[in-house]
Parts: C-alpha cells; structure tokens; sequence
C-alpha cells in the first residue's frame, strides 16, 4: 500500500492511501461481472423472447450495426456514466471501497472521466490488459496511463481516519450557529479550511491564519464579528457542519 500526497492549490498537502491492484482488479471485474450480467439478460430478453433478430433479417449491415450498438451501448458507456454520476465510483469501486480523484485536490470531472474511459481501450483491451497492469505497478502514484493522461488517482476509502482528519466537527445537539451564509462553502473548501487551519494553529503562523480569515470573509461575505481569527475558524467549521447535517 503507498501512500499518496495531494498538494491542493492552496499549498495543503492531504494523504490519501493509493488502491491497490487487487482492489483496482476487484472492481474491474466485479464491473465485468454487471456487465456480462447486462448482455446476458438483454440477449435473452430482446433475441429470444422479443425475436428482434427476426425484424433485423432484412436490414443492411448498417442498419443491424446501429440497433446494436443501441441495445449494448450501455455497457459501452457503463464507466464514464456511473463515475460522473457517482463521483468517481463504479458499482465495482462502491462495492470495493475505492474513488476516482484528481491529484490536484479537485473533484475529478466529467471531462477527466472521459479521458479515463478513452484510454481503457489501451489499458484494459490491449495485450489483454497489460499496459494498465504494469503502469499501476510501477508507476509513483499508482495510476494506469488514463489515470496519467487525466490527472486522476484511485485512492482506498478503507483507512481508518479519526475525526480530526475529516471536515466534521463535534456539535451537541443545542449548538446555535452564528454565519447562515456559511453555506456557500462546499465539502472540499472545508477540508481545505480545516487542514491549513491545523497546520498553521500547530505552527502558530498567526499570518497564515490571518489570511484563511480574510479568504472565507472575501468567499462568503461573512465578517468575524468575535475578533477573534482562531475563534471564527471554529465556529466556522463547526456552523458548516450545523447547516449541511440538518438541509
């Protein structure tokens, strides 16, 4: 298992614990499993029961070629749609506990999904698959060459993590926010909130604290009414755990 270090555009390093191969080739063939399923039930359903190969008998290749590729274009696309959908996941990676994400900090797209699912053609169909095997071993970030071409890494969503590591905070029931526009944040801003704050309050780098107030200020409209930059931060990360537990 290596370890790999995301270096988000706010210079925040966040570890992260790369997928192994054998959890990368589990959701690969469970994948395969869902897909094989897919054609089986189809086939049998529109072949036999439906008889649609008897309505095709007078139709020119194309015209076969194209309701095909209708009928088995689901498996086609299965990857790039379930991963945009999911973020990042396939039934496989949910059931296998692995995600799909940018090495920059950033929710991968579906612009880096396509490119991920273009290069499959190469690191799964060619030389029965052994350019994404060799790739994934031997490469610093544990990435197939989509994975390279994309920007993307699989991590394991496995490790143990205390809450500290998380952007949850703990809240009693009677806690009262203060900055409803807390909201405007999103998931990522707040780990990217909490992880400098942690640093920086360890180091006592009041400047760099000072700054990550004036950024949430600028973002969300917000003023620090306390006074107090450590104390805002607080109540910040504790108000966004408020809103988004009770939306």
């Amino acid at each position: 298992m290596s370890e790999l270090s995301i270096n988000t555009t706010q210079n925040v390093k966040i570890n992260f614990i790369a997928a192994t191969v054998g959890e990368r080739l589990g959701a690969f063939f469970i994948d395969i499993a869902i897909i094989v399923s897919y054609i089986y039930t189809v086939s049998l359903v529109v072949f036999d029961l439906l008889q649609v190969d008897r309505l095709m008998f007078n139709l020119d290749g194309w015209s076969k070629g194209a309701i095909y590729l209708i009928i088995y274009s689901p498996i086609i696309v299965y990857s790039l749609v379930l991963e945009s959908i999911f973020e990042g996941q396939s039934f496989g990676k949910k059931l296998v506990k692995i995600k799909v994400v940018k090495i920059d900090g950033y929710q991968a797209g579906f612009g880096d999904y396509l490119v991920r699912w273009f290069f499959r053609v190469i690191d799964f169909f060619s030389f029965f698959g052994l350019p994404g095997l060799i790739t994934v071993i031997t490469s610093h970030k544990s990435q197939r060459l989509g994975d390279m071409a994309a920007g993307t890494a699989v991590i394991t969503l496995k490790n143990k993590i205390n809450i500290s590591h998380t952007i949850l905070e703990e809240i009693g029931d009677a806690y009262v926010p203060t900055y409803p526009l807390v909201i405007k944040l999103s998931d990522n801003d707040m780990r990217i909130i909490k992880e400098t704050y942690q640093k920086a309050a360890a180091k006592n780098d009041h400047e760099i604290i000072y700054k990550l107030v004036a950024k949430i200020e600028s973002v969300t409209g917000i003023k620090n009414q306390s006074g107090n930059n450590n104390d805002f931060i607080r109540v910040i990360l504790k108000d966004y755990n408020f809103y988004t537990q009770h939306m």
